[in-house]
């Protein structure tokens, strides 16, 4: 309740500062809503969210595609990339007992991964499109890393201390999952650049913000996650404020 309470509230500041320019009755917020309605339901049948994610995940979605329309190839990345990454080794993570359940992702995990991306796009100035996108680039590669970090670990290393420690633990880094994080992020960024979202010169801006944000989440995940302190929905919120900070400061 509180993820769709947030989702909510980002929705409505969203409309209040820009409900002139996109009137209710106008063909791009008619367009964006159909299309964030659409693949919200596509997303529920694939089992990639429950009820809630659906939801939660419409609204984001929505704020970020009536604001432009090619954010929304951006958020198709974003998903495409945590499914096929939760999906890449799912025997191997049940195991472990870290695989994600068979339910799909909720409205809190919805609004840790997008919801500071939806906040940027309804509240920040010109700007806003590389440090949403870098929000968005921190979900993909964390996704990515912790994912196909578990599938294929290697050896994994606590960050703090880089002792070794077992894959899936809050903290935990590998090579594949270091990887799959920069890849993650990249593909954010390669087809905000594609469709000419952002320029070509942002891409670098947009990658090392979000590789930094995932390096923000294991040390997190190592300090605050590992004791309890943070769960990890609010390790991704936090992560990707990161990764928006880093955009802005590099930017």
């Amino acid at each position: 309740m509180l993820a769709l309470s947030f989702a909510a509230a980002i929705l409505a500041v969203f409309e209040w500062l820009h409900h002139a320019e996109f009137p209710p009755a106008g063909t791009r917020f008619l367009t964006a809503l159909a299309i964030t309605a659409g693949f919200a339901l596509l997303a529920w049948f694939a089992g990639g969210v429950n009820l809630s994610g659906a939801l939660a995940g419409s609204a984001v979605s929505f704020i970020m595609t009536v604001r432009d329309l090619r954010m929304f190839l951006a958020l198709l990345v974003v998903f495409a990339v945590t499914l096929v990454a939760t999906r890449v080794g799912y025997a191997r993570k049940q195991q472990l007992r870290t695989a994600e359940p068979a339910g799909g992702r909720t409205a809190a995990q919805a609004m840790a991964n997008l919801g500071i991306a939806a906040l940027v796009v309804a509240v920040a100035g010109q700007a806003w499109p590389v440090l949403a996108l870098a929000a968005l680039a921190e979900a993909a590669g964390d996704t990515s890393s912790s994912e196909i970090g578990m599938a294929f670990p290697g050896k994994t290393l606590m960050i703090t201390t880089f002792k070794p420690v077992l894959a899936g633990a809050d903290g935990g880094i590998s090579l594949f999952g270091t990887i799959a994080a920069l890849l993650g992020a990249a593909s954010v960024a390669v087809a905000a650049v594609t469709t000419g979202l952002v320029p070509l010169g942002q891409i670098t801006i947009i990658i090392l913000a979000g590789f930094f944000g995932t390096i923000v989440d294991s040390l997190l995940g190592a300090v605050f996650e590992r004791r309890g302190w943070l769960d990890n929905d609010l390790v991704n919120l936090f992560s990707t404020a990161a990764a928006v900070g880093m955009a802005w400061m590099i930017g």
